[in-house]
């Protein structure tokens, strides 16, 4: 299997890259971003590409992959909605169409967050946006498109989240998190449970198209 990831260089995307590395059925893994991952592996190529939304002229870069995980994602803390909308669903979907019609069949799985509200005209502005972006990659041609609805993610080996405020509050709840993800296995995953779960659904599809954090879970486990 062949991978394109986006966002390798988020907490997320941190865990995803890691377990694309170590997981043998795993080919090869593209990274794409705005910056440079800083590893190394035999596995592992790179794009740095200033604005994502243009991907004109990649074409032999980016053809001949099974699937994409798409990791890119910002806070919503403190943005307009037409800023965050921006990020979050036009980046995405200029992506996804442009790998559709490159890389026919993708699997194409797409970090949401638990909550995404399906009808996209609830009150909650992330939630609105994120359900909306959710909707087009389902309805997408030329896509297999899967959403990952994470809750509470529990950074491990190592990695970090460059949001600020995610970093403390990791910080603070880090010796009640295993504990928590006995006690509420529906709301908290792991990064490295995240890369599993891509890998797996990526190699062999899902029961469903919207995976929240229990489904995460099961898929990691194999």
């Amino acid at each position: 299997m062949k991978v394109i990831l986006f966002g390798a260089t988020g907490m997320v995307g941190q865990g995803v890259l890691r377990e694309c590395l170590r997981d043998g059925s795993v080919e090869s893994v593209l990274v794409v971003g705005r910056t440079a991952v800083g590893v190394t592996h035999p596995k592992l190529r790179e794009v740095v590409r200033a604005d994502l939304t243009d991907l004109s002229g990649l074409d032999g870069e980016l053809s001949g992959y099974d699937a994409c995980f798409f990791c890119l994602g910002v806070s919503a803390a403190g943005m307009k909605e037409d800023a965050y909308r921006r990020v979050t669903y036009d980046l995405t979907l200029a992506v996804a169409r442009t790998l559709a019609g490159w890389n026919p069949g993708l699997t194409f799985c797409y970090v949401s967050g638990q909550g995404a509200d399906s009808s996209a005209r609830g009150r909650v502005m992330w939630a609105r946006v994120k359900g909306d972006t959710e909707n087009a990659l389902l309805a997408l041609d030329g896509v297999d498109a899967y959403m990952f609805r994470p809750g509470l993610i529990q950074p491990l080996h190592g990695i970090t989240s460059k949001t600020r405020a995610y970093r403390v509050v990791y910080t603070l709840t880090a010796p009640l998190l295993p504990v928590l993800r006995k006690l509420m296995p529906r709301r908290i995953t792991t990064t490295e449970q995240m890369g599993l779960a891509m890998i797996a659904v990526a190699r062999g599809g899902a029961g469903g198209r919207v995976l929240e954090a229990e489904g995460i879970n099961r898929a990691a486990a194999g």
